[in-house]
């Protein structure tokens, strides 16, 4: 049994309502690195079972890693129930997690959770139990903090002595729950296969936790378990999605007419369309990172004329709840996707693309950072902010039955029509993979999404290679 004799027992804090009325007293405790909590809705309870851990502290008593408890009062590490297990999993994964991690690995472990829940007196409901799990039991500083809320608190409480066994995960019946968990909504529709995959994948390595570090399981079950409902399908464009070059740039002037923010994000789509950026790329993108060739003056026509530049790509700063950033704000700076700390991916820029952001630095100029696109306060322009200029810019340049349709749905939808237009073009797949940030296998699979006319292109080079039949 793993113990330690590393013990510090804190005060009882009062957890209080809204009204500021005592509702309930919470003791806390902390086993080397890992902190404990009980609450109680007496005081002279709370005092008493402080007092047992003192005593036992004093006594040179070794207390459970595990439960936390002296070890005369911990229960059998087999019986350790899984929400207890589950936040054990996610306290020793989060400082290494980044951001969007922490939040997808949250993510699976609720949609996993019910399954341990049994029908109990006392038992909160469905919706509040999702809720409390995401604001504060899968989310380790906000659930080690003195601010959890009484009836938070009370919530987590119930989930740690009343869900069921991490034992029982290795039942047949639990292990057909957990299929329906893990590959379908709560509506009864199939969850999307990367959806599933991933929430498979976090549950694995979790109960490989249990089996290898926690040793309260003999083995994990998954590996030997087939599930035959588990969504099938690759990870894929749909074409229809896909604006072509007519319908980009359409979409692109109407964004630069779009009121109040819509002039300033122009050259930020045109990023995804011409460059391939992730939305996360184009937000953190700054002067030092752009190599634009300056305009030149045509001596015949008298027009501006623009060549061929570089972005280079640094670090992304993908939109994230602040539940989960270490410094608690929206968004957080990261390497690049896929690659490690101080890579940098080198983008072309079209002359069209050029032209376009030489007229932002013209008219906006650079933020006080150095970053490309600011927002009206200042800071980085939000998710919110940009989806909603997009959305407005769609539904004035296409009908309302396009619009109804697949067709340029979402800002990423750029960034597919900009490596369907490099691979339509002829360029190598290994130089397109490289360009979009992407492994070779990836872009076949997700990006490989030839622009409307791309395929009787294809058909064409085919008859000319194949000549003319003979009579």
């Amino acid at each position: 049994m793993n113990t330690s004799y590393q013990v510090r027992v804190f005060g009882i804090t009062p957890r209080k309502n809204r009204q500021g009325k005592v509702t309930a007293h919470a003791v806390r405790w902390q086993v080397e690195k890992s902190r404990f909590w009980k609450t109680f809705k007496v005081a002279a309870q709370a005092d008493s079972f402080r007092s047992g851990l003192v005593s036992a502290q004093r006594a040179g008593t070794p207390f459970d890693l595990t439960t936390g408890l002296p070890v005369e009062h911990g229960k059998p590490l087999e019986r350790m129930s899984w929400f207890v297990m589950t936040c054990k999993y996610l306290d020793m994964k989060w400082p290494d997690l980044a951001a969007t991690a922490r939040q997808t690995t949250a993510e699976a472990l609720i949609r996993v959770l019910p399954v341990f829940v049994p029908d109990k007196p006392g038992r909160p409901d469905a919706e509040t139990i999702r809720s409390v799990a995401r604001q504060w039991g899968y989310n380790t500083p906000r659930r080690e903090s003195d601010a959890v809320p009484a009836d938070a608190a009370r919530v987590l409480d119930w989930l740690s002595r009343h869900t069921t066994p991490v034992m029982t995960a290795t039942e047949a019946e639990t292990l057909r729950s957990l299929q329906r968990a893990v590959t379908k909504r709560l509506d009864g529709e199939p969850y999307a296969p990367t959806v599933a995959r991933r929430t498979r994948s976090v549950l694995s390595n979790m109960l490989d936790y249990a089996t290898k570090e926690l040793k309260v399981l003999d083995s994990n079950p998954l590996p030997d378990t087939k599930w035959t409902n588990m969504p099938k399908g690759k990870r894929k464009v749909d074409r229809r999605a896909v604006p072509n070059p007519i319908q980009a740039r359409t979409l692109l002037r109407i964004v630069g007419e779009t009121p109040r923010s819509g002039n300033r994000l122009e050259a930020f789509f045109a990023l995804m369309y011409f460059a391939a950026l992730r939305p996360e790329e184009a937000t953190n993108l700054r002067k030092e990172q752009l190599a634009l060739p300056a305009p030149r003056r045509n001596p015949d026509s008298g027009e501006l004329e623009y060549d061929w530049g570089t972005l280079h790509l640094e670090r992304a700063r993908p939109y994230i709840d602040a539940l989960w950033t270490d410094a608690g704000t929206v968004g957080e700076d990261r390497p690049l996707k896929s690659r490690s700390a101080g890579e940098v991916r080198p983008v072309p820029c079209a002359p069209e693309l050029t032209a376009i952001l030489w007229r932002h630095i013209e008219q906006f100029g650079y933020g006080p950072d150095g970053r490309l696109f600011v927002g009206e306060r200042g800071g980085p322009v939000s998710k919110v902010t940009y989806t909603k200029v997009f959305r407005a810019a769609r539904e004035t340049t296409f009908t309302a039955q396009v619009a109804r349709g697949p067709l340029a749905r979402r800002p990423y939808d750029l960034r597919h029509a900009a490596v369907s237009t490099w691979l339509a073009a002829g360029v190598p797949a290994a130089t397109v993979a490289e360009w979009a940030g992407q492994s070779v296998a990836v872009l076949l699979e997700v990006y490989a999404s030839f622009l409307d006319g791309g395929e009787e292109a294809a058909k064409r080079q085919i008859e000319r290679v194949l000549g003319t039949p003979p009579r």
